[in-house]
């Protein structure tokens, strides 16, 4: 990531580390000469005030006093020379006293001009020298002591400029590896303060897009862990709130569906009743009316009358029954019973029930199949879809006015197929036939007294059974099927 918090934290303290690491170098160079000089001038100050004190009170040429002289001298790398006021060397810790006294003569007198006087008093000078002969720079003190003597002090300078580039070499080489070891340590841990951050922001980010699977897996109690918990809360809440809200959103959708459909089935359903009552109504009150004001007095007038008018009554009672049982089917009022039966033994039966209709429109029928067929289903309504096919294929078979019933055993269904010769339906009316008052051919369909309710019937009681149910053009006719459980499940 560009701007990862894992890469800004890295970098804010490799940068400190690494400007901590520059500055102490900085002050190394800079400063730590300076302060060696001050501490040595201060070291050579502090043995003069010693041996001051000691030459005052007498103690200055005692072995114990120089004892710890010289262990003060050894341990500060100073040279020291006493002179009497005769001239005379008293003490010094040096071999070749007279090449050093020369020295502190040409530094007394000011013969020697690589000379700078860093302080001075009525009692000692302090002085930085350089040896232009050795390269060295020397730091000297020239002081009278308090019995007449004069104490001469000298230390070089040239260590600390040594120790100064080992020091900065050393540092630079403990920077780097600090810095190095600092950038391992500082990602390590700072991948492990962003990476559940980096885990709730993936979180976040499926909670956005309705994704609620993802958890943060919490494994203490800071406050990321806090954070994670309120997310995971959050996460339940969210996915619960949007699963009652699309629930009452689909109850909502499907009461809206279900209210406009019933609207429209009761705009249709009106009207098409409507439509199915008005001609018989109008026969019916038309003989009526004849028979009271008595057009026809002969009794072969009078009885053709009352046949009509009973004809007419008799749709109207097969409309009312009809849409009764389709309204007990869609409804679900209507109950089902599952039994076992022989499906051949119906069909035979309905066949039979069906013969004289057959003769009288010249139809032949044959049924293909052997038994006993057992199947699971209610037997009274199988037989109504059965007498609802065969009546339809009596009534539209035309040509060679063939009837053809075929019962196919599946595995674990039993296809019954209604076959009759005759005229295909429209391709773009096939899905219509089942629709309640739909007729293909109407005039057809009010000659022999049909009012475009059987088939709803079928799929009504083939939906009730959870089963299938269609049908198929074929080149010679048209082929309904229906399909029942063989097997009790």
């Amino acid at each position: 990531m560009k701007y990862s918090i894992t890469g800004k934290i890295t970098a804010i303290m490799l940068s400190l580390v690494a400007g901590t690491v520059l500055l102490c170098w900085f002050i190394n160079t800079t400063l730590l000469e300076t302060y060696y000089v001050e501490h040595k001038q201060q070291k050579l100050l502090e043995t003069y005030e010693m041996v001051n004190k000691a030459s005052s009170s007498g103690e200055a040429w005692t072995e114990e006093f120089a004892i710890r002289l010289e262990k003060v001298c050894a341990n500060s790398n100073i040279t020291r020379m006493i002179i009497g006021s005769d001239n005379i060397i008293l003490d010094s810790n040096v071999g070749d006293d007279e090449t050093l006294l020369l020295q502190f003569l040409e530094l007394i007198f000011r013969k020697n001009k690589n000379v700078e006087i860093l302080e001075s008093t009525d009692r000692y000078v302090v002085e930085k020298m350089s040896d232009k002969r050795l390269k060295t720079d020397y730091l000297v003190l020239c002081g009278n002591l308090s019995d007449g003597n004069s104490l001469l002090m000298r230390t070089a300078l040239e260590s600390i400029k040594e120790s100064v580039d080992i020091a900065n070499r050393f540092l630079a080489y403990v920077g780097i590896v600090a810095v190095v070891l600092c950038a391992v340590i500082i990602y390590a841990v700072t991948r492990k303060i962003t990476n559940p951050i980096l885990q709730l922001a993936d979180i976040s980010n499926r909670m956005t897009n309705l994704d609620f699977d993802a958890k943060f897996p919490s494994k203490g109690k800071n406050e990321i862990d806090m954070l994670g918990e309120h997310m995971n809360q959050l996460s339940e809440t969210l996915e619960r709130t949007i699963s009652e809200l699309k629930s009452a959103n689909n109850e909502l959708k499907i009461d809206i569906e279900k209210k406009t459909e019933m609207d429209e089935m009761r705009k249709e359903f009106i009207s098409n009743v409507s439509h199915e009552l008005k001609t018989p109504i109008a026969l019916i009150q038309g003989y009526a009316e004849g028979l009271q004001e008595c057009i026809n007095d002969d009794a072969d007038s009078r009885e053709f009358y009352c046949d009509v008018i009973m004809d007419e009554a008799d749709k109207m009672n097969q409309l009312v029954k009809n849409l009764l049982t389709l309204n007990q089917l869609e409804s679900g009022s209507e109950q089902v019973v599952f039994e076992r039966f022989d499906l051949l033994e119906v069909i035979q039966g309905v066949v039979n029930a069906t013969a004289i209709l057959r003769e009288q429109s010249g139809v032949a029928l044959q049924v293909h199949g052997t038994g006993p067929k057992y199947v699971w289903a209610d037997e009274f309504k199988t037989e109504q879809v059965l007498t609802n096919y065969i009546s339809n294929a009596i009534h539209y078979a035309a040509g060679e006015k063939k009837i053809e019933i075929f019962v196919r055993p599946n595995t674990e269904t039993v296809r019954v197929e209604v076959f009759n010769t005759g005229n295909p339906i429209p391709e773009e009316e096939l899905e219509h036939i089942w629709d309640k008052f739909y007729k293909v051919d109407k005039a057809r369909t009010r000659e022999y007294g049909g009012n475009g309710i059987g088939l709803s019937i079928v799929k009504a009681i083939m939906d009730s059974f959870h089963r299938e149910c269609g049908v198929e053009n074929l080149r010679n006719g048209v082929r309904f099927w229906f399909e029942l459980d063989c097997k009790s499940q």
